[in-house]
């Protein structure tokens, strides 16, 4: 039991030290944005509407397996998505032990270009970013961008998780999905490992919204393949 009660308080923690640091740094803003832990009995979420710089590890949202809330503040109503993450990640082979969801700027910016230019009907196989740098291949991978739903919608959940499935199926890890319009989702074993996937793909974005897409060319499909060879990229 006390080994259990002190996982969830280094989680309380990891969660705390991971938002301030988002904050900070201008990842997010105001109170947009929720970091969320699966543990052995449940999961940690922070509350809806809470600033992710300001967190009280004490009354971060806390669930049951099933999803039902019995401690914390009112948990984020982004907890059906994660939960759904959680789940497909697990099927797929690779269980996720954190999600981030912010609404990170260089990422919204894309999204919203692409978006439009799509006629707001984006493909169920579009990708947000071509491959243009090694290190995104590398510890980001194929990031879908999942056409826009509403904020809460169940929808948009059905589709990650059958994003997930489908790369899957296809040999492929994914560590994020773009919701469009609205903000990336991203996960990893850990806040921390989950924070850097998304510092690369936010720097990522930054990159091809300076070039432009024009300018943004893809590492060829033999440089993407040495990056499988060498480092395990799931590209």
């Amino acid at each position: 039991m006390s080994q259990l009660l002190s996982a969830e308080t280094r989680a309380r923690d990891a969660i705390v030290r991971a938002g301030q640091s988002l904050f900070m740094r201008g990842y997010v803003h105001a109170t947009a944005g929720n970091i969320s832990v699966r543990l052995d009995d449940g999961f940690l979420i922070t509350p809806t509407d809470a600033c992710l710089g300001t967190l009280d590890p004490a009354r971060l949202a806390r669930l049951d397996a099933q999803g039902l809330q019995i401690g914390g503040d009112r948990a984020s109503k982004t907890i059906v998505l994660h939960r759904r993450i959680y789940q497909a990640t697990a099927d797929a082979g690779r269980a996720a032990g954190c999600v981030i969801h912010t609404h990170s700027r260089a990422l919204v910016a894309a999204s919203i270009r692409a978006d439009s230019r799509a006629g707001g009907a984006l493909p169920a196989d579009a990708e947000l970013l071509p491959a243009i740098t090694p290190y995104f291949v590398m510890k980001v991978g194929r990031v879908p961008h999942v056409a826009y739903h509403r904020p809460g919608d169940p929808a948009a959940a059905d589709r990650v998780a059958l994003t997930i499935a489908r790369h899957a199926a296809q040999g492929r890890l994914l560590r994020a999905v773009m919701l469009a319009r609205l903000g990336p989702n991203v996960w990893h074993d850990t806040p921390a490992a989950a924070m850097a996937v998304l510092e690369e793909l936010e720097e990522t974005a930054l990159l091809f919204n300076q070039l432009g897409q024009d300018n943004a060319v893809p590492l060829s499909e033999d440089h993407i393949e040495e990056l499988r060879q060498h480092f395990g990229a799931h590209w």
